[in-house]
């Protein structure tokens, strides 16, 4: 007998029923539609999460990345089919997006969790600056150099470059897997016991039917999620541009909408006193979210012959930056309290802020 929440095999099955509704004519189908797909999002971590704990640290963190990418990109790719030349910045303003979110509001609200509960936390701090070192090398070439090449005009890379960005990604990325996963995997452990917050009251009693059961409703949800995504996508643009907001909201909603179960279950991981899992979750999804959407997205702009504009305007490299050097400092030291939390947030409203009001 399966042992899972009902809600979490009927948001796949909906998701799937959902694909016969025009979501393109009407706003109230359009909604119907939006929280469907939002279900199947929720789903699709839940099971992801399910597989994790029952695969063990940290091959669990690194599939729930995986899986929030695949729905990001997804989305960035749905957008792009559809509006073609109009989205030439949408999978930077996402990534861009994404980095943020990740770096400075789910660390953020780990990082105050975890400390407001337990006072001071602790991890393996070579992990953590390793998977730095790696995100901050993806962020500079994919969304700073773009800038300041001279073979083409502008945020844009030629096609030669783009390929070398794309596969220099994928290499990165590729040895982040292999340094979690095989040769340096203690590094990503936490070593922490605390026998009172252990075990996850939202995750029940895996079994290997229960596993498997989550693989295929797994694979349902991201099915579902690609393209219900693509039937939405013009909601999305049209919604920002009707409230008169900035092309680069599209991208915050996407990354938001992708990310927030995987910070509800960091923050839940942090505040049972296991920040190491939260960290691996945070930072594995952003090192993901380069290293995989990038590449991706490559393929489609050179098919489709698209030109994509991915270097950041001189406000939010500064912004980056400043979210590289503080969280290098705030993860240094293999310790961690409520101050390091409040700054990120701190500086995660300031991305907000000016997001809207540039």
């Amino acid at each position: 007998m399966l042992n899972l929440p009902r809600w979490t095999v009927a948001a796949p099955l909906l998701g799937l029923l959902a694909l016969m509704a025009d979501a393109s004519g009407s706003v109230w189908i359009g909604s119907i539609v939006a929280l469907v797909l939002i279900g199947a999002v929720l789903a699709a971590v839940y099971h992801a999460e399910i597989i994790a704990h029952y695969l063990g640290e940290p091959f669990g963190t690194l599939l729930l990345a995986i899986a929030v990418t695949v729905i990001e990109t997804a989305l960035i790719v749905s957008i792009m089919l559809t509006d073609g030349p109009g989205e030439a910045a949408l999978a930077r303003d996402t990534v861009f997006a994404a980095l943020m979110i990740v770096m400075n509001g789910i660390i953020g609200l780990c990082l105050l969790a975890g400390g407001t509960r337990h006072h001071e936390q602790q991890f393996t701090r070579y992990g953590v600056s390793a998977t730095l070192g790696m995100l901050a090398t993806l962020a500079v070439l994919t969304l700073v150099l773009p800038n300041y090449t001279t073979s083409t005009p502008g945020p844009y890379y030629t096609a030669g470059q783009l390929v070398f960005v794309a596969l220099v990604s994928l290499i990165i990325y590729a040895t982040f897997v292999v340094a979690q996963t095989v040769r340096h995997r203690d590094y990503f452990l936490h070593g922490i016991a605390d026998e009172e917050h252990d075990v996850d009251p939202d995750i029940p009693e895996l079994t290997l039917t229960s596993a498997l059961a989550s693989g295929g409703l797994l694979v349902v949800a991201l099915i579902a999620v690609v393209l219900l995504a693509k039937g939405l996508s013009p909601l999305i643009t049209e919604a920002v541009i009707a409230a008169e907001a900035p092309r680069a909201v599209v991208g915050v909603v996407i990354a938001a909408l992708v990310l927030l179960p995987e910070g509800l279950a960091a923050r839940r991981a942090a505040k049972r006193n296991h920040l190491q899992t939260s960290l691996n979750l945070a930072l594995g999804s952003a090192l993901a979210t380069i290293g995989l959407t990038i590449p991706a997205v490559t393929v489609v702009a050179l098919a489709l012959d698209l030109k994509l504009a991915l270097g950041l305007p001189q406000s939010s490299i500064v912004l980056l930056i400043l979210t590289l050097f503080v969280t290098s400092l705030s993860l240094g030291t293999g310790r961690t309290t409520i101050v390091q939390g409040v700054l990120h947030l701190v500086l995660m409203a300031t991305f907000l802020f000016t997001t809207l009001m540039p």
